[in-house]
Order: structure tokens, then C-alpha cells, then sequence
């Protein structure tokens, strides 16, 4: 059995995928019709979802500053809601990242790669009760490539020259080829609205499997049941109910006394605390999440690649992994990828604690005086601690790390991608592709290092369209390494997705995409009363 009839065994399991549907899935996969006929029989005695109830989020991330329109998802809460309500056209497996069908039933390439069409999948409701078209899709990409849209997604559509409904089909036309754009369409700022979100981008109106009942930004979002989704493999609640919580102390707390029925960022220091409350379960998941200090390359004094090697030489990367992971992670390399990801570049020195080195790089960039790095807690699970920790080994290089903690509320749009010294997280993307693209390219709108160089650029749009993968697998090699040596991001760590709920909740996805079984869990998991 390989991972995709793996895939399709789950989705049985889950609760929603009919024989009918799994045989020919599976078939075409290559099983013959006995295995699969035993297969889904297997799978769908494994478990059967129960459905109704109202299942509690307490979820950390939320801000006052919250937008429902999904080109400025930022927060993890953002990011959640989003999956809830809406769709993408194409999903990726939870293990392997491989691009599933989704509002696009499936997808072909011209031989360069550079002009795709998609099948759009008929039948399909919006929750405003309007039929989903082709035309609809259009909207909703277009809405995303203007700048004027503010979008996160901004940075990866920059690369498409047209997008148009040719027949109902969706043909969408690159300035050179990319064999992953069916990968860049599971991003989740593309969700599908009606007329793209035009009219009201704010309405929370899509396909998903829940609707958007009540949105108070920073405090509580509610959501029920689409009764006319066109998937039955996932909404077994009857209600959902999001309460922002950035105290992980509370958070702790509304698990432990059963509030809430699923936390999100749990501290792994807290986790032994957790493991002693007798209904409490762990669910970690490793992906390519990272918790980063992220220093703009065009400000002083970040503009000296040396105070920039300085700062990386000065931060103990195996001390974070073990006291603020826990053990739950790996260290990083100040690259942002790891080999969760197709096409890792192996072989890459590791960089290690060197107080000297730092001290080298730190005279030779002239800069004399304190470095102010702010950080707060929401920046990542223990991010305040982690900036003292950096603070300390910085020292002992004769580095002098000036500390400001700012608050919660507004520390994504008043810190981040503003300030040019501060904590930050990034989640996982898709492809690397999909994480250069929109986090490192020059013109990226969340360039949050502001590292902008000709020749990473010249090297990101040469590998999209290179399908030899050892020749493209090298040129992601030569991207890491100019990030690692040049770029403004220190990546002391990768983290486990560490979170947890009661013993009700089953169906949890391990989903190596992101976070919150990659912001599916809302519509993943159910109450086992």
C-alpha cells in the first residue's frame, strides 16, 4: 500500500469517502479489485466519527487587528478560521505534501510547464447558496495577484501572467514554467470566494465545511455546520467555537478543566504538567514550522552582513532545541527549509555556537553598542525566554542584546515585518518553492528580512521550471547557502507542532503541512462522548 491508498484508506476511516469513489481512487492507484475491496473494508470498520456537539478551541494567536479576508490571514487563528470556512483547489497529503484533488478535480501541464489547466469541480455550493464557477476561481486568483489586495500570497502569484475560464476549465499562464503550481494553489490565502471576494472580501463566504456565525477579532469566532457541503469526510461537529487565548497559562488551564477541547502552541516545558491531568492527551507532529529572529538586511546596523554572521555565531542552537523545545524539534541551519520538504540540500555545514567566531565578525562589522531585538510572547511558545537565552550566549561573545517585550495585541502588524530586529515564526509551506517565493523573492510583500539579491531571485525562477531534479535539487543548495551566509534570518530551530486536547477528541491528523494538522483540525476531528 503506498501513501496515496494510504491517503484514501484514511479518508474512509474518517467518516465520508463512499466504496464507490475509494475503488476507482484506489484502482487507478494501481491496487487490483480485491485489495481494494478489502481495504475499504478495513478502514471503514476502523473507526466511525461521531457527529453533533460543540467542539471548544482555545487557540493562541489572535489579535484585535484581525482580518476575516483571507489575503490578510496572518495569525494562527487567522489561519485556522480560514481552512474552516473555505477551500483551496488543491490539497496536499498530510504525509507526504503531495498535491491532492480539491475544488479543482484535477490539473495538467502544457510539456514546459508553463500553461496549466485545471478541472474545476461542478456541483459545488457557496454558503451564500450561489453554485461555485470557473468564474469565481478566476476572480478569486486575480483578487490575489493585485497588490492592491494586500495579500500573503502576493509573493507566489507574481509569477502567473494570466489566469482565465477557457470552456469552464481554469488555464492559468506562466512566465516560465513551474512544476509545482498545483502545490502553490493549496496555499491557504487562496481560499475560493464568490466573485473572488470582490464585493466583500470580509463576508467569510466560501465553500468549507463550516459557516462563519460571529467574528469579534481578538476575542471569539463561532461557526456551524454547512449543512450543503459537498464533502462528507470532515465537519462532524455541529458547532465550533474559536476563543482566542495567548496566555498559554490559561490555555493550559481551559484544557485541564475541560473549557476547551483542543489547545494549540503548547509550551513543551508545560508538557510534563500536562501529561499528570488524567483527560489530556499530546498530539505532536514534526513539519518545517521554525522559530526565527529575523533581522531587515537594508536597516542599520543589519545592513553589515558581519554584525549579521555575528549575531548567528552567538546563539546556541542545541541549548533552544533542549530548554525551549524540550527535545520536541531540531536544530537550524539559518535556512529555512528542512527535510521534511522534496529536494532537501543535504550537506550544508551545520552551524554551530561559536563565541568567538561571533566575536571576530562583531569587531570587524565596526558596531559598538547594544542591538535592540524585541519579542513577546506570541511570537512563538517560549519566544520571551528564547530571547533571553539568546541575550546570554550573545554575552559571552561581548555582544549586547537589548531586550524589549511588547504586547500580544498588535504584535503582527505593529512589530512584525515593521521593526528590524524581532521574533517571528514561520509555518510550512507546500513546496520550497512556495516558501522562497513568498518569504525570501525580492519582491515578496512578507520579505520579512528584507533580503532582496538579483541572483537568488535569477536562481528561484530558474528552479521552477528546471525538471531535472538533480540540477534543480543543486540550485536549491545554492539558495540555502546564500540565505544561511547573507540573509537576515537566524534560525536557531525547527519545532514540533506541539499541542493537545481531551480524550473526547478523535480523528486528529498528524499533518506534516503545518501547524493544527495543517489548520484542518477544526474540521478534521469530532467528540467521542
Amino acid at each position: 500500500m503506498n501513501d496515496f491508498t494510504k491517503y484514501l484508506a484514511g479518508r474512509v476511516t474518517a467518516g465520508g469517502m463512499n466504496r464507490r469513489e475509494f475503488m476507482g481512487r484506489a484502482m487507478a492507484a494501481g491496487m487490483t479489485l480485491s485489495a481494494a475491496g478489502s481495504l475499504f473494508a478495513t478502514s471503514a470498520s476502523a473507526q466511525t466519527p461521531k457527529k453533533g456537539g460543540t467542539i471548544k478551541l482555545g487557540l493562541e494567536g489572535g489579535a484585535a487587528t484581525d482580518s476575516i479576508d483571507p489575503a490578510k490571514a496572518t495569525s494562527q487563528v487567522m489561519f485556522c478560521a480560514v481552512r474552516t470556512w473555505g477551500d483551496t483547489l488543491v490539497e496536499t497529503h498530510p504525509q507526504t505534501r503531495a498535491p491532492l484533488p480539491a475544488l479543482a478535480e484535477s490539473w495538467s501541464p502544457s510539456p514546459d510547464a508553463k500553461i496549466w489547466t485545471f478541472k474545476i469541480r461542478k456541483g459545488v455550493q457557496f454558503h451564500n447558496g450561489k453554485e461555485m464557477t470557473t468564474d469565481d476561481v478566476v476572480a478569486t486568483l486575480k483578487r490575489h495577484s493585485d497588490a492592491k489586495a494586500e495579500s500573503g500570497a502576493l509573493g507566489v502569484m507574481k509569477a502567473i501572467t494570466s489566469i482565465e475560464n477557457k470552456g469552464g476549465d481554469l488555464v492559468v499562464t506562466l512566465d516560465s514554467g513551474n512544476a509545482d503550481l498545483p502545490q502553490i494553489f493549496t496555499d491557504y490565502h487562496l481560499v475560493i470566494q464568490p466573485n473572488g471576494g470582490i464585493d466583500n472580501p470580509t463576508a467569510g463566504i466560501g465553500t468549507g465545511a463550516y459557516k462563519v456565525t460571529s467574528f469579534q477579532p481578538g476575542v471569539r469566532m463561532t461557526f456551524e455546520k454547512n449543512a450543503n457541503d459537498w464533502r462528507s469526510d470532515r465537519g462532524f461537529a455541529q458547532n465550533l467555537e474559536f476563543i482566542t487565548m495567548n496566555d498559554a497559562t490559561a490555555r493550559i488551564a481551559a484544557l485541564s478543566s475541560g473549557q476547551v477541547h483542543y489547545i494549540n502552541r503548547v509550551d513543551p516545558k508545560t508538557v510534563p504538567l500536562l501529561k499528570r491531568a488524567p483527560n489530556v492527551e499530546i498530539l505532536t507532529t514534526p513539519g518545517g514550522g521554525h522559530y526565527v529572529f529575523i533581522m531587515h538586511c537594508d536597516t542599520a546596523p543589519f545592513d553589515n552582513n558581519d554584525l549579521r554572521l555575528a549575531l548567528k555565531y552567538a546563539i546556541d542552537r542545541e541549548e533552544m532545541v533542549t530548554r525551549i523545545l524540550g527535545g520536541y524539534g531540531k536544530v537550524g541551519n539559518d535556512f529555512p527549509i528542512n527535510d521534511t520538504y522534496a529536494l532537501f540540500p543535504e550537506g550544508i555545514e551545520q552551524r554551530k555556537y561559536d563565541p568567538d567566531k561571533a566575536a571576530f565578525h562583531y569587531k570587524k562589522s565596526g558596531h559598538s553598542g547594544s542591538v535592540l531585538l524585541r519579542t513577546s510572547e506570541v511570537a512563538f511558545p517560549s519566544a520571551v525566554d528564547a530571547t533571553a537565552l539568546f541575550q546570554q550566549s550573545a554575552k559571552k561573545a561581548g555582544i549586547n542584546i537589548e531586550i524589549r517585550r511588547e504586547p500580544g495585541d498588535g504584535y503582527w502588524t505593529n512589530v512584525w515585518n515593521k521593526q528590524p530586529f524581532s521574533a517571528s515564526y514561520w509555518g510550512s509551506r507546500a513546496t520550497q518553492d512556495q516558501f522562497y517565493s513568498g518569504a525570501y523573492l525580492s519582491t515578496a510583500d512578507w520579505n520579512d528580512t528584507r533580503f532582496k539579491r538579483p541572483d537568488f531571485d535569477k536562481l528561484l525562477i530558474a528552479a521552477r521550471s528546471e525538471l531535472d531534479e538533480k540540477k534543480r535539487k543543486d540550485m536549491y543548495r545554492q539558495m540555502a547557502m546564500l540565505v544561511r551566509d547573507e540573509g537576515g534570518v537566524i534560525l536557531p530551530m525547527f519545532n514540533d507542532y506541539v499541542n493537545a486536547s481531551t480524550k473526547q477528541v478523535k480523528g486528529y491528523v498528524n499533518d506534516i503541512g503545518n501547524d493544527m494538522s495543517n489548520g484542518y483540525v477544526a474540521t478534521r476531528i469530532w467528540l467521542d462522548a
